[in-house]
């Protein structure tokens, strides 16, 4: 029986929400050659993923990749599929949101609204979609499918408007519109989530945050310094107006944190710029462009984050657009609570070797945060858990 009251922790109280982010993809988030960056085997996955459900992190977002970006270290070039990967951390975990990553030229509405119940209800209701309209022709080429750059989006909403019905239960129903026709659809079992698991989105061009502001409970975006924040959240809101909407906004960062600065400085510049892998951060840059969108919703996209300007560094190791934070337990605290001033609801954190390295962040940063009031202590056992 399903649970009468499903607590996703993305929907929780704590005021600055935090999550791991590209761990089911070899090199996690960073383009590093560097021998101790994170290999993405299964039984390390599965430990760090339990050390962060255990810390009471909010949520697992994993990655979807059908290729990786080439260079001598082809980041993401092994990975897990998403919905089979959060079906099995759903399973081995108590209390933290398992997002799986669709892209939807990739997947019907109906496979994915099957699919995200079927995960609802492994987790008793913990299971997140993040929405995915497709970047990469390359990785889509694979399939034997081409994405409309100009159309992608619309596509996109439509897909959302089928799986969300879909999951509102009801009769069966036909579908006509502009990208689908659709036949006698229903789905069994509904999700555990009314009227459906909770939706993230990953967009930074205004057409981006435009389908965000329709589908989306939550933004996830690229910001790789605090003073984008203002002018970011302002269009953001702008834009949830129009559909009298608001919804939190989240950033990808990156945490190097060790017991003094020196050491966090020094370990940065290690994997980032002595053992960057150039032709993978170059071959990025190549299919991303530094536009994002196209005609007049169009946006530049920061690809340069504040260390890369302070040192006039390279840094090709560290992956673009994500917020680097680099030093003691105090500076990655602050750096949060900066975040979390600004009116960010959160934000992803990755690690060079996410096993190694996360014991240390939940030992050492979290309880900062919860003594900044930003986040309130994990309680020993989430209400109403049965999953082991």
């Amino acid at each position: 029986m399903s649970d009468p009251d499903p607590t996703n922790p993305m929907r929780g109280p704590n005021r600055f929400k935090l999550g791991i982010f590209s761990a089911n993809c070899d090199g996690g988030l960073t383009m590093s050659l560097a021998p101790e960056r994170w290999r993405a085997d299964w039984d390390d996955i599965v430990a760090m993923c339990r050390i962060a459900d255990d810390a009471g992190l909010e949520f697992i977002l994993p990655v979807a990749k059908w290729r990786g970006y080439q260079g001598k270290a082809n980041i993401y070039g092994r990975s897990y599929e998403t919905l089979t990967h959060s079906a099995a951390i759903g399973a081995l975990t108590k209390r933290i949101c398992v997002f799986s990553t669709i892209h939807v030229p990739l997947v019907t509405p109906a496979f994915g609204a099957k699919a995200l119940a079927t995960i609802d209800h492994v987790t008793h209701g913990r299971a997140g979609l993040n929405i995915v309209c497709g970047w990469n022709q390359e990785e889509f080429d694979l399939h034997g499918v081409t994405i409309d750059q100009d159309r992608r989006y619309e596509h996109g909403l439509e897909w959302f408007k089928v799986w969300s019905k879909l999951l509102e239960g009801g009769p069966e129903f036909d579908w006509k519109g502009e990208f689908f026709d659709l036949k006698r659809l229903s789905t069994d079992p509904l999700s555990v989530q009314k009227p459906r698991p909770l939706v993230m989105s990953a967009g930074f061009s205004p057409k981006g945050r435009d389908f965000a502001a329709q589908a989306a409970d939550a933004l996830f975006t690229t910001m790789t310094d605090l003073e984008q924040a203002p002018a970011f959240l302002a269009d953001v809101a702008a834009h949830m107006a129009r559909y009298d909407r608001s919804v939190p906004v989240y950033v990808m960062g990156h945490v190097v944190c060790r017991p003094t600065r020196a050491e966090a400085d020094d370990f940065y510049h290690y994997f980032a710029e002595e053992h960057a892998d150039a032709d993978g951060q170059a071959y990025y840059r190549r299919q991303r462009g530094t536009k994002v969108g196209v005609g007049a919703a169009t946006a530049g996209r920061p690809l340069e984050n504040r260390f890369m300007r302070q040192s006039g560094k390279r840094y090709d190791g560290a992956y673009p657009g994500t917020f680097p934070m680099v030093g003691t337990p105090d500076d990655v605290a602050a750096d949060m609570a900066r975040m979390a001033a600004a009116g960010l609801a959160g934000c992803s954190v990755a690690f060079l070797d996410y096993l190694k390295e996360i014991p240390y962040f939940v030992a050492e940063v979290v309880p900062r945060l919860e003594r900044m009031g930003l986040r309130a202590p994990v309680s020993a056992a989430p209400a109403g858990d049965r999953s082991r």
